[in-house]
Order: structure tokens, then sequence, then C-alpha cells
């Protein structure tokens, strides 16, 4: 007897699957969608730094800066961890997500929210942010609906409990984010910096960050051919340290509680710590040279490290009343991101190319336009995938260094650097996968004439008519 989820899987699921890939798989227009309007975001968040650079240095908090600010954790990074969320779950679990239709309606609601929240809050008008905020709640409990099947099976990995929390911290911010609708129109408490800071943390940390230390402690042994045997406790660690810290670090600057806010901030110190020591643990055990991936990788963990210093500074700062604690924290939000935008983009050039390989196989497409066998690394250029490094990278310098300094050229700088980097990403992750669809469509539109004209009745109806 199929299961409501089969079923769905049968309706609209992935016709032509290739074989040996695990039937809980979403179909590759699922993962991509959401992957693809993350590129969008990227270059809206890097437009709307580049237009609100003075107010960035002015004023953190104000409306502009915010919806800035928006565009990066809700149509950039949620973006895209969503889409790996979407892809791998079904891996990590080896259960299916409960309908594709489901997953469809999810994009729709959150790329609605992702994009009418910071429009809202740059242009002020309410009707707007509070019209994003109901289709970020229903984004929310769209997935929680879907997400819920896999995530409560026996899965104990890790990875798996990672996952769970993720989502819990994921729901956590969008009640967080409801509170904050309703309060630019209620004013019902003081919606001042420590408050933004309390909700940033959850979502960067609990939410975003807690997905990408889940996943990647189940694609880094994959993606470095690395086998690390016994327990691996840093990954547990790593991920309950971060979780159960935020939830003292949030309430601790929420309510201005000094003791409770360091004693979370140590946690999730430890965890972060954790995760790093899980990568150098995968980096010494790997059987594969250094290459591009790894780079990213070992980059964004820099920028992780520099996050955490930025936040130490800046707590330090604050405590004493120096006004360039305000600064220092705005560097360490950005350099946090950053850990997570560059860790995305890196993962992106392994990802997307499986993705566009398995879509390209269901469509009968096994051979390179040189005759090879089509491989991962056929469906993107090496060399413009560098220079999207150096640039991703430069941009994180700019914006950290920018809001350390107080420098609105820098910051204008770093958000153009944004935008570049979504347009290279965007483009080199597709150009090939689209060149090569569309010359099988062209190939296919151009043989059944033939093949018609071949046929033996026409033959026949040839012969007859002469």
């Amino acid at each position: 007897m199929q299961t409501p989820a089969s079923k769905d899987q049968g309706k609209d699921g992935w016709q032509n699957r290739p074989t040996g890939l695990p039937s809980g798989v979403p179909p590759p227009s699922v993962p991509l969608s959401f992957l693809g309007a993350a590129v969008f975001g990227l270059v809206a968040c890097g437009l709307a730094l580049a237009y609100s650079r003075g107010y960035v240095v002015s004023d953190p908090t104000n409306d502009h800066v915010v919806g800035a600010a928006h565009f990066a954790m809700l149509a950039t990074l949620s973006m895209g961890v969503l889409g790996a969320l979407h892809q791998f779950t079904p891996v990590i679990t080896q259960r299916p997500l409960r309908s594709v239709r489901v997953s469809r309606a999810t994009f729709v609601s959150w790329l609605f929210a992702a994009w009418l929240l910071p429009v809202g809050f740059m242009s002020q008008r309410e009707s707007v942010v509070e019209l994003g905020g109901g289709f970020a709640t229903l984004a929310v409990c769209l997935l929680v609906f879907n997400i819920a099947p896999p995530l409560a099976s026996k899965g104990k990995g890790p990875a798996s409990v990672g996952l769970r929390l993720s989502v819990v911290g994921f729901v956590l911010t969008a009640c967080f984010g409801v509170v904050y609708v309703i309060d630019r129109t209620r004013n019902w408490f003081d919606l001042n910096g420590h408050v933004v800071l309390a909700h940033a943390c959850i979502g960067l940390l609990a939410w975003l960050g807690l997905t990408y230390i889940s996943v990647s402690e189940k694609l880094w042994p994959m993606f470095m051919l690395a086998h690390v045997g016994g327990r691996h406790s840093s990954a547990w660690i790593s991920i309950f340290a971060v979780f159960f810290g935020v939830t003292l670090l949030s309430p601790g600057l929420l309510f201005s509680l000094t003791w409770l806010a360091l004693t979370g901030a140590l946690l999730v110190l430890v965890g972060l710590c954790a995760h790093v020591y899980s990568l150098v643990t995968y980096l010494r055990h790997r059987r594969r040279a250094l290459e591009l991936h790894q780079w990213f990788v070992l980059t964004s963990s820099a920028w992780l490290l520099v996050a955490v210093v930025f936040a130490g500074a800046a707590s330090a700062m604050v405590r004493h009343g120096d006004h360039r604690g305000v600064a220092l924290v705005a560097a360490s939000v950005s350099a946090f991101a950053g850990w997570l935008l560059v860790a995305l983009v890196g993962h992106a050039y392994k990802i997307v190319p499986f993705i566009a390989w398995s879509a390209l196989r269901s469509k009968g497409i096994s051979r390179n336009v040189n005759g090879s066998a089509l491989a991962f690394a056929d469906l993107f250029n090496h060399t413009w995938s560098s220079f999207d490094f150096l640039v991703v990278n430069s941009a994180v310098a700019a914006l950290s260094l920018g809001l350390v300094t107080t420098s609105s050229p820098l910051i204008g700088a770093g958000g153009l650097l944004l935008v570049i980097t979504g347009l290279i990403t965007g483009a080199n992750l597709s150009w090939r996968t689209v060149r090569m669809y569309r010359g099988t469509v062209g190939a296919e539109i151009e043989v059944r004439p033939l093949a018609k004209l071949t046929h033996p009745a026409t033959l026949r109806a040839k012969d007859a008519s002469r």
C-alpha cells in the first residue's frame, strides 16, 4: 500500500529518477528553487547595503539597515539553508519529506516573506511588513509540517539531532519576529539594540548556524573522503553547546541579565570551538588533496573566529560604556553572517553540480560536449569559482572592517562585492547546465520531424502518391 508521501511523489515527484539516487530525495526543482532565489537575495542584500551605508554608520538599528539585514538573513542565508534542508534531510534520516507540493508551497511562501519584510522595513510601510510576517509564519508552519516525519524517525546521529534542534531554533526565530512585527504597531516593549541582538543570536546561531553545523557533519566526510572512527564527540558537543548556549544567551540579552548572557556566550563558544575542532579532525583524516571547496570551508571557519573575537571585544567595551562597542557588535554579526555565507557559496559548488547532474541524467544526458562521461566538475568553470572565492571573502572583509571603523565607503564596497558574488555564483553554476539542457531539447525538436518523415507509413504514402 502506498503512503500519502509516496503517492504525492508519484504525482508530482521526480520522473526518471537516476539509478542509485535515494528515493526520498526530492526533485531537483525543489532545492534549486531555494538556492537560485538565494542568489537573487544576495544581489538585493548587496544593493541594500550599498544604498544604506550611511545609515549603517550613524544608526545600526535604522529601518534601512534592518531591511538590508533581513535581505541577508531571510532572502540569502535562510533561503539557501532551506534548500539544503530540503535536499539533505531525507539523505540524513533516510526518510522522505511529507510532500513535494508542500515543499513548493514553502518556497513560494518564504520567497514572499523574504522580500516583503525587508522592502517593508526600508520603505517604512507597516502593511507590507505585516503581510511579509504572515507569509513567514505560513512558511514556518509548512516546513514543520513537511519535515516532521523524517525528523521524527529513529535517527540518533549528531546530524539528525542537530537538525531537530535547528528547526526548533527556526520556530523560535519566527516567533520572535512576529513579536517584532507586532511591536512596530503596538510599541508594547522597548525595541532597542540589545533586543534586536537577542533576535539575531537565535537566527544566526540556533537556526542558521546549527543547521550548517549539523549538515556539515554529513557533508565533510563525503566531500573529503574522511572517515573518523569512534563516537566523534566534538560533533555532539558543538550541537548541544550551541543550542543550549543560545537558550541562555538570548534571554540574557533580552532582559539585560549579564550573568545569564555570559554563561550562554561561554557555552556557545565551547560549541563553536568544537565545530572547528571537528573540521580539523576531518581534514587530518581526509584522503583527498586540498581543493577549492576545502579552502572555502577553512576561510569560513576563519571568519567564525574573527566573529568570536569581535564579540568578545564588544562585550568588554559595551560594559564600560564605550561607544565603539556598538560598532564591534555590528562587525561581529557581519562576521558571523560571513562565516555562513562563505560556507554556503563553497558548498554550493559541490551541491548544485550534483543536483544539476542528477537532473541532466534524468533527461538522458550522460555525456559531456566532448563525448566524455558527464562529471560534476564539468558543470561550472573552475577559474570563475576561484575568482568567486576571492570576491566573497573580500566582501566579508570590507563589510567587517567598514563596520569596525565606521567607514561608509568600505561598507558600500562590501555591498557591491556581494552583488558581484551573487552574479558570479549564479551564472557560473547555471549556464553550462542550461546550455546542455537546451541543446538536448533542440536536438529532440530536430529529430522528431526527421523520425516522422522516415516512418514506414509516411514512406508508403509517398510511394503511393508517385
